[in-house]
């Protein structure tokens, strides 16, 4: 598997307040970063694959509404993990 869980808590513990921060947006935003480098890296090879597609763009959404969310919220919160994870917005 492409993720597993030891990936997941250096994650979690890199963006969250731990490795058993699990819930901040700022690590669901950087689990949602690393599937979508993942699919996207999946979908240059197989351009075919439709299901792969629809839920690489239900990421996208995801994260884009987190964002939105933290945006909103925090706004230093917001530039820090844009920053951190090199997004484009």
């Amino acid at each position: 598997m492409y993720l597993d869980s030891t990936q997941k808590e250096e994650i979690f513990e890199k963006f969250g307040q731990g490795k058993k921060d699990t819930g901040s947006a700022e690590s669901q935003i950087a689990l949602f970063t690393h599937r979508i480098s993942h699919l996207t890296e999946h979908m240059k090879l197989n351009r075919k694959d439709h299901s792969t597609e629809r839920a690489l763009t239900g990421l996208v959404g995801k994260r884009r509404a987190l964002l939105n969310y933290l945006k909103a919220r925090d706004i230093n919160r917001y530039r820090a993990i844009v920053k951190a994870l090199g997004l484009r917005k």
